[in-house]
């Protein structure tokens, strides 16, 4: 179910620009320069008469993506408490189990095992419920990546919120990703989660991009960001590195196995708070939240109840870490306003070449649409042809581009024959022209107008300072780049903004939180 409005009531490209795009699909399946315009798609005020509704629930039956489904145990707690009894008590109930809930579970785990306090008499109780399987929404279905954006976009979010926000947002988004990675290094995870620091390269289509990446530059380095490891190419040299004819800037990154990584912070989050008994995580798949509602006061201690098909749950807090579903439960935040579910297109496909021709690294091209990465090869062949994970192609459902399309059941027709076709016209004789990919699938991001995130506690917009929803908190709208952000932006946020409210655990957090609140940089909170 399409919740798009009507599509008259979206903007027309202009005759010119749609001849310009006939061109460009001469030499690249996908058409060029549109990200203004999918940006005025998503701003655009929704007639009032006609609202779209809030979005549903994940849908049953999504399609198989390679990171959840590519072998049988690929996803061991797939199935993770979906049977038997149903927790009835918590102190905190997180919705979701992507990349926000998880991580969010995982820095409670530590911050109260980080604690020596002999009051504590009782473990804090934090449950996790999955509408479906385990990490199968946007993390399980993603593109792989864990690299900050260096400077991109610099110019126009410090326009926007200002210098000072702009070099926090992307000192955040840097420690994000070093925090990662040092904890897998320090964990030992590194080559369980197939983590591959192999920098990653952005390819400019057109002038016009490349005019705006440097002048992104420009204004970062002047603003004193930390550049190194950042290098432009002509088209001369991405040609005799990559094989491609367009220019290119490299920055440092990673890519990993984005489900592998989820399950690794859930098992160290169980075993922390198991270790020093400070904390007890359950964990409940297949359990959608259809409804919040406050506790009868003669019922329950605690303030909230979670209405779910096997049973209710009472819990102190609540945690939304449901990014583009957000407004299942949160009816406010639907359309452009809020939280816009927009459907992203994956496929695997097998190079024609070995990885030591395509090198190890991540690409991102045309205005970040597509963004792909070789697998590591783990044999010993040199000549095997690695798989290759490439997402985008949404610039070619027009009018559009996916938003408002919350079903991940499905694959768009034109999208796929777009992404089969996009590296073969990029890297010529380096991917075969007509291969099928080995697998294809969809996974629902949440974008937002600004681009940030809603992080915070849950306001009302209509009354803000009623109070209607006090124990109730988001980190959720990530706009497809929630990897480099969710875990040590947006979850430690929400966390040290329980302490706005007397708690049971406050004491726990109060002391490591605060140190870095004031860190955090301007974020969207309803």
């Amino acid at each position: 179910m399409r919740l798009l409005p009507p599509i008259h009531a979206l903007p027309r490209l202009p005759l010119a620009l749609a001849l310009a795009l006939t061109l460009a699909m001469s030499a690249l399946p996908v058409p060029l320069n549109v990200l203004a315009h999918q940006q005025a798609v998503l701003e655009r005020p929704l007639d009032p008469a006609r609202p779209p509704p809030p979005a549903p629930l994940p849908v049953p039956n999504p399609t198989k993506s390679f990171w959840l489904d590519s072998a049988p145990d690929a996803n061991p707690l797939a199935k993770e408490g979906s049977d038997g009894p149903l927790t009835h008590d918590a102190d905190i109930a997180i919705i979701g189990s992507g990349i926000t809930g998880v991580s969010a579970a995982y820095h409670l785990a530590r911050i109260l095992a980080e604690r020596d306090d002999a009051d504590r008499t009782t473990p804090l109780k934090i449950v996790i419920l999955e509408a479906r399987d385990f990490c199968s929404g946007a993390t399980g279905r993603n593109g792989g990546h864990l690299t900050a954006h260096a400077f991109h976009d610099f110019a126009p979010y410090a326009a926007a919120h200002g210098i000072p926000d702009a070099l926090r947002a992307v000192a955040l988004e840097n420690r994000t990703v070093a925090h990662i990675v040092a904890l897998l290094h320090d964990s030992g995870a590194d080559a369980q989660v197939d983590l591959v620091a192999g920098g990653r390269t952005h390819l400019m289509f057109t002038r016009a991009e490349e005019e705006a990446t440097r002048r992104d530059y420009e204004m970062a380095k002047e603003a004193g960001v930390d550049l190194e490891g950042v290098e432009f190419l002509t088209k001369e040299q991405v040609q005799e590195r990559y094989g491609a004819s367009y220019a290119g800037v490299r920055t440092p990154g990673y890519n990993l196995w984005p489900l592998k990584l989820v399950t690794h912070l859930y098992r160290l989050a169980l075993r922390t708070g198991l270790d020093t008994s400070s904390s007890s995580l359950t964990l409940h798949t297949r359990t959608p939240v259809t409804s919040i509602a406050p506790s009868p006061a003669n019922d329950s201690s605690r303030r909230w109840t979670l209405h779910t098909p096997r049973g209710p749950l009472a819990a102190s807090y609540v945690l939304h870490a449901t990014n583009a579903y957000a407004s299942s439960l949160l009816p406010f935040l639907q359309g452009p306003a809020g939280i816009v579910p927009t459907r992203g297109q994956v496929i695997a496909t097998r190079a024609a070449v070995p990885l030591h021709v395509l090198t190890t690294g991540a690409f991102t091209a045309n205005e970040g649409f597509e963004y792909w990465f070789p697998r590591p090869v783990h044999r010993t062949e040199d000549e095997e042809k690695p798989l290759v994970i490439l997402g985008g192609g949404r610039e070619t459902a027009h009018p559009a581009f996916e938003l408002y399309e919350p079903d991940d059941s499905a694959l768009d027709p034109a999208v796929g024959r777009a992404l089969r076709a996009f590296l073969p016209a990029v890297f010529p004789g380096r991917y075969a022209p007509g291969a099928e990919p080995e697998m294809e699938w969809t996974g629902i991001m949440g974008f937002t107008k600004t681009g940030d995130p809603f992080v915070g506690p849950v306001l009302d917009p209509a009354d803000p300072a009623s109070g209607v929803h006090e124990g109730q908190y988001i980190a959720a709208g990530y706009t497809g780049h929630g990897m480099p952000r969710a875990y040590s932006w947006c979850v430690p946020t929400s966390l040290c903004l329980f302490l706005s409210s007397p708690s049971p655990f406050a004491y726990a957090l109060s002391s490591s939180c605060t140190r870095e609140h004031e860190q955090w940089p301007s974020v969207s909170t309803g």
